[in-house]
């Protein structure tokens, strides 16, 4: 084996790749000389006496001045491509110092591939793993000297830096230390292709594009920075459609190459940690989607998401049964123990998480504050209910709605449940006739007094208008005046984040990987809609005269999120019961839920 590593079935189509990119590079600079070359032969010949009269001197000026023209935006596109800002994902670095065990397991593992061991490794939200180029000068590096240069050598040893290692977090807790390096070897494999020489030039050449067009589509106020841009983008977009393809067959020559080097380490183990991957890409988006966006929205971010999947992923071969032999595997060391301070680095791992997912800043403060798992029925699913009460209360304060009916019981003019349901269920009972539960004597309960029609309110989403047309005519205005509100609390409560994350505190994302790109980078869900939006509301309304009348308390699913939790047993079958309510204003499936658990409807709840 060579040092460059690049041996294997994919490695011979993975040059010719290479040099087929290249090759359009060097077209390019050809088509760019062209001029140049014409008014040397113009400029040549009529100092030699052989083109000379008044039509060849006008050739020769027209030409020279068209080949300057064509050298200096040849010059400028050049120095666009070469100085524009490759995209690189926001991960936090692991010092050496950190974790000296998984930097040795790592050198040991490119030792047996004969490959050379990546510069850096570190840590990314995400159940994925890759070699990332880091040389760029933006990327941070050597310090310029006095002068404010980086030496030669200095430029050098950066352009020969192997790529940075980066791993996914879950699999550092969830995965065991042979699992984690089985998965790792094809991917440490692929830093010999990175050395070759070809190899490197034209993946720079596509990064270099790929940041070019990037930059031209800023945008600038100055019309002339506007044409610039837009010549310089339109000359590099040019180029990558020309070297695209030429590019995507390197790529998958240079992974076949990787994957063939990598056969002779720990190849059945390999098979086994592949099946671990999929179950840790599984839990993982379970606790993104149902557990930790519910605090983000509060203002809370969980700081032990990798500890909290590892609960999950173990509730979901509890209950699913897709991990044979668990009880022991679990006997075996994790892969979290080569760190030195796995739980900053969770930590860290966690807040980042919050910003590519969600976009919260990167510093502490009182209205981004971590939270603990032991505190999160309280912290998060109470408070989240309850302002979700609140909102809907205020709501239908704003449409006019009664809080008590003139006949009801006294003392019941606080937020309630009843409330609720007599204002969405009212066009119903008028329509169809009250509605109860099959044997309940129950007498129907008394009607609330008409509510004046709503002023027209503009639905923050009028794509959203599809979703609504299934709900009553009250429960669509009820969403679109809830959507409202929540769209101006978020917007009133949004401030832009810094740049760069502050020096003081736990390790976080290098702050020179960070640049003015909008966040959330990667959102997990696309916004709610209005029915969904009005489900959650009515939810939570109940959840919290369940906790207020019925003893039920507040409590966390590791695989469902928020949950509520009456005589120490989840709740089961509130959500379709609440849909029905939505979306064809019938209450009775509600009642007998709520009857069945002894919830008082009538009586006041606690909001915040």
């Amino acid at each position: 084996m060579s040092a460059t590593g690049v041996e294997g079935r994919g490695a011979p189509g993975a040059r010719a790749r290479a040099l087929a990119v290249l090759r359009v590079r060097s077209r390019a600079l050809a088509v760019a000389l062209l001029p140049a070359a014409a008014a040397v032969i113009l400029l040549a010949g009529g100092s030699t006496g052989h083109l000379v009269g008044a039509p060849w001197d006008i050739a020769r000026w027209a030409v020279s001045a068209c080949a300057l023209l064509v050298l200096l935006a040849t010059a400028g596109v050049a120095l666009v491509v070469a100085r524009a800002r490759p995209a690189v994902t926001p991960t936090v670095t692991i010092a050496e110092e950190s974790a000296p065990d998984l930097y040795r397991m790592v050198r040991d593992l490119a030792d047996r591939l004969d490959v050379p061991a990546p510069s850096a490794i570190a840590l990314t939200p995400d159940c994925d793993s890759w070699l990332e180029d880091r040389t760029h000068p933006a990327h941070g590096g050597p310090a310029p000297d006095d002068r404010g240069e980086v030496s030669g050598a200095d430029r050098q040893r950066r352009s020969a830096a192997a790529p940075v290692l980066v791993i996914g977090s879950p699999f550092l807790w969830w995965m065991r230390v042979g699992e984690l390096r089985a998965v790792l070897a094809p991917v440490v494999a692929g830093t010999g292709p990175s050395a070759h020489p070809d190899i490197a030039a034209a993946r720079r050449f596509v990064r270099g594009l790929d940041a070019a067009v990037a930059a031209a589509s800023v945008r600038r106020r100055s019309p002339l920075s506007r044409a610039v841009c837009a010549a310089v983008g339109w000359v590099a977009r040019l180029l990558l459609r020309n070297c695209r393809e030429h590019a995507a067959e390197m790529e998958r020559g240079v992974a076949a190459a990787a994957a063939e080097r990598a056969q002779a380490v720990d190849y059945g183990l390999r098979i086994v940690a592949q099946e671990q991957v999929g179950l840790a890409y599984a839990g993982w988006d379970r606790l993104l989607t149902r557990v930790a966006l519910p605090a983000w929205r509060m203002g809370r971010w969980p700081s032990k998401l990798d500890a909290g999947v590892v609960a999950a992923l173990t509730e979901l071969s509890r209950r699913d049964r897709l991990a044979e032999g668990f009880a022991s595997r679990l006997g075996e060391r994790p892969a979290c123990d080569l760190l030195e301070e796995p739980g900053a680095m969770d930590e860290a791992a966690s807040l980042l998480a919050a910003r590519l997912f969600h976009g919260g800043p990167p510093e502490y403060g009182a209205d981004w504050a971590p939270v603990d798992w032991q505190e999160y029925p309280e912290e998060v699913v109470d408070r989240t209910w309850r302002t979700e009460a609140a909102r809907l209360h205020r709501v239908l304060d704003s449409l006019g709605v009664r809080r008590t009916p003139s006949d009801a019981e006294p003392g019941t003019d606080g937020p309630t449940l009843a409330r609720v349901l007599d204002h969405l269920t009212t066009h119903a009972q008028n329509a169809q006739g009250p509605q109860h539960p099959q044997g309940s004597k129950r007498p129907p309960s008394p009607q609330p007094v008409q509510s004046p029609p709503s002023p027209p309110s503009p639905h923050p989403h009028p794509e959203d208008d599809d979703d609504l047309a299934g709900t009553t005519p009250r429960g669509a205005a009820l969403a679109a005046r809830l959507a409202a509100e929540l769209a101006r609390e978020e917007a009133d409560g949004a401030r832009p984040a810094p740049a760069q994350a502050p020096p003081a505190g736990p390790p976080g994302p290098d702050p020179a990987l960070w640049d003015d790109r909008p966040l959330p980078l990667f959102p997990l869900q696309p916004p709610r809609t209005g029915r969904e939006i009005l489900t959650d509301h009515i939810t939570a309304m109940v959840c919290c005269a369940a906790m207020d009348t019925a003893g039920a308390a507040p409590g966390l699913d590791w695989l469902d999120g928020p949950s509520l939790l009456v005589n120490g047993e989840r709740a089961a079958d509130l959500t379709p019961r609440v849909l029905t309510l939505v979306e064809t204003g019938d209450p009775a499936p509600l009642r007998a839920w709520l009857t069945e658990l002894g919830i008082r409807p009538e009586k006041p709840v606690r909001l915040v």
